[in-house]
């Protein structure tokens, strides 16, 4: 038994590392200008962006995850955030040339800068990894399957951000905890 772990979090510090700040940086700024911030994935990186969007509302943004009952209407000054590997899964990509028709920005966080909705994206945040049809991992000596590296990696960047944003505009712990559910 071999405890990949250790592999794991190996994989995932030496991807970090490649993380472009200043792209962070951009990216973080379409969060802190946005009127409203919706957000959506597709599968495990829907996962993650769920949970940022979560901390997001913590922080006092104005957020709602597309296709819950209670997400408003978009308007022209709002924020879609997408997380795709891909930057190519099919509702998703629906989704960002309906946002761009109704002049919402778009960021997202993906493998794939170059793809149709990074495209039409206006902040990217590449995350190094391999996307779920990606099987040539013979290139290194480690490689999580699918996309697990990238949906680790966004899960654990989204946490970077909003550590960022806390610092920026003087939120702490217990300042977000008074936005926190109270009804579990």
């Amino acid at each position: 038994m071999k405890n990949y772990t250790l592999e794991i979090l190996n994989e995932l510090t030496i991807n970090a590392e490649k993380v472009n700040p200043e792209d962070l940086a951009s990216f973080i700024e379409q969060i802190k200008t946005a009127k409203h911030i919706f957000l959506n994935g597709a599968g495990r990186s829907g996962i993650a962006i769920r949970a940022f969007a979560n901390r997001l509302m913590h922080l006092g943004f104005s957020v709602s995850v597309v296709g819950e009952i209670s997400s408003p209407h978009s308007k022209p000054g709002d924020l879609l955030i997408i997380c795709s590997g891909s930057g190519e899964t099919g509702s998703l990509k629906g989704l960002a040339e309906k946002a761009k028709q109704s002049g919402v920005r778009i960021a997202l966080v993906t493998m794939k800068p170059n793809s149709t909705i990074g495209k039409l994206a206006d902040a990217v945040l590449v995350l190094p990894g391999t996307t779920k049809t990606d099987n040539n991992l013979e290139d290194s000596s480690f490689a999580q399957p699918m996309g697990s590296a990238f949906e680790q990696l966004a899960f654990l960047s989204f946490d970077g951000m909003i550590m960022n944003i806390m610092d920026e505009i003087g939120e702490t712990s217990e300042s977000m905890f008074q936005r926190h559910a109270d009804f579990e």
